[in-house]
């Protein structure tokens, strides 16, 4: 599991308890991130909507490539459409399913997007846009 926030990690393991020497923890900021091998499985749940920059949006975007395997999947939920401009006093860039699948680019299928209302403890709604993709071998 990785994040920039070790807080975060450390919260996410003592939820895991004795299950927790199974994950591998690492602190990284996900537009750099190295891992010793590809991954099948890459979650990012609020993070993407945080780069608001190309240039932010592309070093993420080639990290993903870098670090998931052909075939392994994407699940990918940032603010939807209709969702708020700032979040936690920051920009964040929103997007529908569509554009959501064309900002992450060719070389991935889209197995599944959703559009969904969240309500937040205080009660605000959010709309987030989620898409699950799968990315395709090398030479399809």
């Amino acid at each position: 599991m990785a994040d920039i926030a070790q807080a975060a990690l450390d919260v996410a393991r003592a939820r895991l308890a004795e299950r927790a020497s199974q994950v591998e923890w690492i602190v990284g900021d996900a537009r750099w991130l190295r891992l010793r091998e590809p991954v099948d499985l890459w979650h990012d749940r609020a993070v993407f909507h945080f780069l608001t920059e190309p240039a932010d949006q592309e070093e993420y975007l080639s990290t993903l490539r870098a670090n998931l395997a052909p075939g392994g999947h994407v699940v990918l939920a940032t603010f939807g459409s209709q969702g708020p401009t700032r979040c936690s006093g920051l920009p964040v860039q929103r997007y529908d399913v569509a554009g959501l699948v064309e900002r992450v680019g060719a070389g991935f299928e889209l197995l599944r997007g959703f559009e969904r209302r969240h309500v937040t403890p205080a009660g605000a709604p959010q709309d987030f846009t989620h898409v699950v993709l799968r990315r395709l071998p090398a030479d399809a």
